[in-house]
């Protein structure tokens, strides 16, 4: 079930759990040279081949604590939560990474983002063919977890902000998630289809169990991570900014963790011999068929009941009938890729969409990528919830809930899901004050003076743009204002007491301004200062600071964070820091050290500090909020990850195991592999409709959830029209395989073929 950190992964594990128990019934009575060898992309054979031995150890298989359980299961259940701990926990930070450390568009943070999700799920595709053709298992996991160690290593020099500037930063990065993607692609065919090679077929009922703690390791080890990484990442300060080198690392480590483990049990592995990739099988009959019936298109050659049935000349009669099942089952994958489109998303929009939500839930500070966390949590409380409860429930009131109704069902709330997502985002929006544009810029006035200010705006013609009293020490919120031409000079006119004062300032379109209004001795004057944008990223703080002692003033925010504020009247640049308590931060002049209480700093907030000096104490801070903080919790996005996760649970689940109920044995191993298909095409939608649509975000998500809409009516009627297979009639008698002939067939064009 991809993105959901029980994903596609443990979805395989539940087929290779099914796959298990129907082999142990067909052999348990066969003596053990005949013992099935499982994979998951398992070959079918297209010839008589006598059974080949298994390469068991000489000495027997040592057990744990005297159970039937293999002790090699130990070692591989502790390299996949390590391993997948590594890909949900680097990839849980990827799209803030883009974002704030390379700084990449949101549009192209999101296309990077699912580009590398859609690598992953077509790398199993050669993982497979590597380890069933050429290397085994085994030695497919060794070999491509190193390729998938030095991934992480490059991915997290290219994090490190000392090493070169944003070009090598970004060739490391694309490197290292190219290497991770044919690292965490190849291997995940490999590793649970290997644990069920550790078993004999008469422990079917001890290897059924093994695949349930497997898929407990998976669900543990991206659980963790998607909690703890976003915590290394802000938690953290490196170079003075967050530590997304340590977010990567860590993942990095627990990848060598999951290769030495997995090494360790070498010496007691069972290890089967490569025997050919079903997938290439089924592919090449395909092919053939296709240009053989291409190739004797001629009116005089009789017509054929079937079009694969044009593979009789070169393939065996039964391995033709599993793949017309198959290819039955295939036409329902066609709109699966739309569903995956949305799911998906978790990790890149609505990650976005979280950092510009309020994280702080007041007993934490819940970061924008740690919100990932709610679908494996969800996950593993739906699923005892759906299947002891509610389809119970379901069946009791005399409903036919059939699997692909289910299906349905999954799709229109995922859809729901990101019809609230939009309706979320546009809470937001209305909330988020908005940028200034062409001919356009925003204004506030800063009174420094002891007594009150009028400030009156005007315009080339005299007329009235803005009109406000400003008390002292306060400052109002921005006000916009429009330019007729690209830049424009404003005449202020204000008044203190019964001093009136008019000054001349020009400001140019497509910006912030603060209009600083001081006091010496009886008179007033005013300094305009052109305020940077973007001033809080990632649900950070951020802090500026005027200076109105006569002296320079160093101020340190944090262990690498410092900044010097000029004498009389100078004013900084915003500075980004961590939010939460600064009740004594240090400042220094040239003759003497002293503290300022800055209080607490909401998330997502920009202050203004002004530093005073009215007693013959030290100097103090007068804090005003220059942006407020988003208002809208965190916790709003709840509801949308409750509703897309139940839609994952009755989609992925279901759907993987009807595709299972309605295919060959010989054919589950194609399905998966059509399955990860999906999952890769779904994300290549996703990339294609961040980098050429035009829509805001709201918009994106109403076109998303639509489409779905769209997709889940077509997939409801092809459902209405599908007739569903026995599994005794999957598996035609034995007395009626009786190979595929025409009475002209001599005729027919083979070119390239053997007959």
């Amino acid at each position: 079930m991809p993105q959901s950190k029980m994903k596609l992964d443990s979805s395989l594990v539940k087929g290779w759990q099914k796959r298990g128990s129907m082999r142990s019934e067909k052999t348990r009575s066969k003596s053990e040279k005949n013992e099935s060898k499982e994979t998951l992309f398992s070959p079918v054979s297209t010839e008589e081949v006598p059974p080949r031995l298994l390469s068991l150890p000489k000495k027997p298989t040592p057990k744990i604590c005297g159970s039937n359980y293999p002790l090699s299961i130990a070692f591989i259940v502790v390299n996949e939560f390590c391993e997948r701990f590594s890909y949900y926990g680097m990839k849980a930070v990827l799209t803030l990474y883009f974002l704030y450390f390379l700084h990449w568009s949101e549009d192209s943070s999101t296309s990077i983002y699912h580009a590398f999700s859609s690598l992953c799920y077509f790398t199993p595709i050669l993982g497979a063919a590597i380890a069933d053709s050429w290397l085994g298992k085994f030695k497919t996991i060794i070999y491509l977890s190193l390729v998938y160690v030095l991934g992480h290593v490059v991915k997290s020099l290219g994090a490190l902000p000392i090493i070169g500037g944003q070009m090598v930063h970004t060739v490391l990065s694309l490197v290292g998630l190219s290497l991770i993607a044919l690292g965490t692609g190849g291997i995940k065919p490999c590793v649970a289809a290997f644990g069920g090679d550790q078993f004999e077929e008469k422990h079917a009922e001890e290897r059924t169990r093994y695949f349930s703690v497997f898929y407990l390791s998976i669900n543990a080890g991206s659980l963790i991570s998607t909690f703890i990484t976003p915590m290394l990442r802000g938690d953290v300060q490196c170079f003075g900014e967050d530590c997304y080198a340590l977010a990567f690392g860590v993942p990095g480590l627990l990848m060598v963790i999951a290769l030495v483990v997995f090494s360790m049990g070498s010496k007691i592995y069972r290890k089967p011999p490569p025997e050919g990739n079903i997938v290439t099988q089924v592919a090449t009959c395909i092919w053939f068929a296709i240009s053989n019936r291409f190739n004797n298109r001629s009116g005089d050659i009789p017509k054929r009941q079937h079009w694969l049935d044009w593979a009789a000349e070169k393939y065996p009669k039964q391995l033709i009938m599993d793949v017309k099942a198959l290819t039955r089952v295939l036409f329902l994958y066609i709109p699966l890729p739309m569903f995956w489109a949305l799911l998906d998303q978790q990790g890149s929009r609505w990650t976005l969409q979280a950092t510009r939500m309020n994280g702080n839930l007041g007993f934490f500070v819940l970061q924008p990528d740690q919100m990932q966390v709610l679908n494996p949590l969800l996950v593993l409380i739906f699923i005892p919830l759906f299947d002891l409860v509610i389809y119970r429930l379901v069946s009791k009131c005399g409903i036919n809930f059939s699997s692909l109704r289910k299906m349905a069902v999954g799709m229109i709330l995922a859809s729901l899901a990101f019809a609230v997502a939009a309706a979320v985002e546009i809470k937001i929006d209305r909330m988020t004050p908005p940028q200034p544009g062409p001919q356009k810029i925003f204004l506030q006035a800063l009174n420094l003076a002891d007594d009150e200010v009028k400030v009156t705006v005007l315009g080339d013609e005299n007329n009235t743009l803005l009109e406000e009293s400003i008390k002292s020490f306060q400052m109002p919120h921005y006000a916009q204002l429009h330019l007729k031409t690209k830049s424009q000079d404003f005449h202020f006119y204000l008044k203190y007491h019964n001093l009136s004062v008019y000054t001349k300032h020009s400001m140019e379109e497509n910006n912030w301004y603060s209009l600083i209004v001081l006091e010496d001795g009886k008179n007033i004057s005013s300094m305009m200062v052109n305020v940077e944008e973007n001033k809080t990223t990632n649900g950070m703080t951020a802090v500026r600071f005027v200076n109105t002692l006569r002296k320079e003033v160093n101020i340190s925010l944090g262990t690498d964070i410092s900044l010097t504020v000029g004498e009389d009247y100078g004013v900084s640049a915003y500075t980004t820091l961590q939010s939460g308590e600064y009740p004594a931060v240090h400042c220094r002049t040239e003759d003497k050290n002293f503290s300022l209480n800055m209080g607490l700093l909401d998330p997502g907030a920009a202050y203004l500090f002004v530093i005073v000096n009215r007693t013959s104490q030290d100097p103090q801070a007068w804090k005003m909020e220059d942006m407020p903080t988003t208002k809208l919790s965190i916790a709003w996005q709840l509801p949308q990850y409750a509703l897309v996760t139940a839609g994952e649970v009755m989609f992925s689940v279901t759907g993987l195991e009807f595709s299972y109920s309605q295919a060959p044995t010989s054919m589950k191993s194609v399905l998966q592999a059509a399955w990860l298909l999906t999952v890769a095409v779904g994300n290549i939608i996703v990339l294609v409709v961040a980098q050429f649509s035009s829509l805001v975000q709201w918009a994106e998500f109403i076109l998303f959830s639509c489409l779905l809409l769209v997709v889940c009516l077509i997939f409801s009627i092809m459902g209405y029209y599908y007739v569903p297979i026995k599994p005794e009639d999957l598996q035609e008698p034995a007395d009626k395989q009786i190979p595929y002939t025409q009475g002209n067939m001599i005729n027919l064009e083979t070119k390239k073929t053997k007959l």
